[in-house]
């Protein structure tokens, strides 16, 4: 069989559920890893989320002059925004995580993303993806890199939620498929008993094919197990019918379980809203409160894990200052990143916070970024994943940190 009809034959093995992509960074059976490893999920909000009214500066009389129909209500309205502190205030949907916020397991660094000025949602996903803002021609992404790095486990090690390999994890190392909720256990017939003799049969050797074949049914048969231990567990009543908190569940699943799973990316879609965006209630509103809910299953199902995991929540680029004429907001610039974790520095909202004053604003319209993305993700790559700045290197080529925070305990 040739390489395309193998691919082919791969993509349905994928379709089903997990399977490696690459030929690279094969798995001895014999490798132990350790329980101390430690984890980090990345969720990117696809599109571009209103920071503003997800961490809102509701002292500023500037940011409701602009937002006379979107805006988020001050402290102790109706639907007013929850305390974060005398400057910010957290959307109300995303209650859920007032836990965490107090519990100083949650963090957020407002003004934060990409430096670099476009607007276009495919090259600033492609640059944050990249980890190379401005760099269009890089083939990787810095995920990817990042596994590089890594002491190598299972071939579950790093798992993408979705039906493709995003940027983020593409490149030379072994990364693993993890469908959405509606279809992570659906049975193939390519699981069918003789069927799967057959392919092992075909792929019994020792080439780079034949090992990446066995590690996809080693890696399906793992989730496959996995996901139907968290069917059959009687887990405090039914599941949630939101997709993300179940595809959470999943996740959290194969971290804590015999997945072994340390990296993990997920994506979330609809974060466009230029038209009829809304304020407490509305198309953004319904968009946080699944993903509050989410967050929070996950921070919840991770268990004692949670104390070894980072969550980071980001977005390719922000929104405009002022509402525009259809109730919504359109591309802008600085954004909010969101950092969750049983080691997180939390209950603090970090960055260099400008104001919305039309002279403190990028191009007059939109948040400056006053801290770029990379300098936080190097952060907990430092802090947390233990990396130095060679192995940091290697994952933000070129790249030197303008500042490190001390975001962890």
């Amino acid at each position: 069989m040739n390489r395309r009809k193998f691919l082919q034959t791969a993509s349905l093995l994928a379709a089903g559920t997990i399977i490696p992509i690459g030929i690279n960074g094969w798995v001895s059976r014999s490798f132990a890893q350790s329980d101390n490893r430690q984890r980090l999920i990345v969720i990117l909000l696809r599109g571009g989320v209103d920071g503003l009214n997800v961490v809102v500066p509701y002292q500023d009389p500037i940011y409701y002059q602009s937002r006379p129909t979107i805006a988020i209500p001050k402290l102790n309205q109706d639907q007013g925004v929850l305390y974060l502190n005398n400057t910010f205030g957290l959307h109300p949907a995303l209650k859920p995580l007032m836990s965490l916020w107090k519990q100083e397991n949650l963090a957020f660094v407002h003004a934060c993303g990409s430096r670099n000025e476009t607007r276009s949602h495919f090259d600033a996903q492609l640059y944050m993806e990249s980890g190379t803002p401005g760099i269009k021609s890089t083939t990787e992404g810095w995920m990817n890199r990042l596994l590089a790095t890594l002491p190598q486990g299972r071939p579950t090690q790093a798992v993408n939620r979705g039906e493709t390999i995003p940027l983020i994890l593409r490149g030379s190392m072994t990364v693993a498929n993890l469908p959405p909720a509606r279809n992570a256990n659906h049975r193939l017939p390519v699981d069918r008993p003789y069927i799967n003799a057959a392919f092992d049969r075909l792929y019994q050797g020792n080439d780079a094919i034949s090992h990446t074949y066995r590690q996809g049914r080693e890696a399906r048969e793992i989730v496959l197990a996995e996901l139907q231990k968290e069917m059959n567990a009687a887990d405090g009543g039914a599941p949630s019918t939101i997709n993300f908190v179940k595809d959470c569940r999943n996740l959290a699943r194969l971290m804590v379980g015999d997945a072994k799973t340390q990296l993990a990316f997920m994506d979330l879609g609809s974060w466009d809203t230029h038209v009829n965006q809304g304020g407490s209630s509305g198309n953004l509103s319904n968009n946080l409160k699944k993903l509050g809910a989410g967050l929070a299953t996950l921070a919840k199902d991770l268990g004692s894990l949670f104390n070894q995991t980072t969550i980071v929540v980001l977005s390719e680029f922000g929104r405009t200052v002022r509402e525009n004429g259809n109730g919504g907001t359109d591309h802008g610039h600085g954004n909010v990143m969101w950092l969750l974790g049983g080691r997180i520095r939390g209950g603090k909202v970090y960055g260099q916070w400008t104001g919305l004053e039309d002279e403190q604003l990028y191009q007059g319209r939109d948040l400056e970024v006053t801290t770029d993305f990379r300098d936080i993700v190097m952060s907990v790559l430092q802090q947390h994943m233990g990396l130095n700045n060679s192995q940091m290197a290697q994952v933000f080529p070129d790249y030197s940190a303008q500042q490190r925070l001390d975001i962890y305990q």
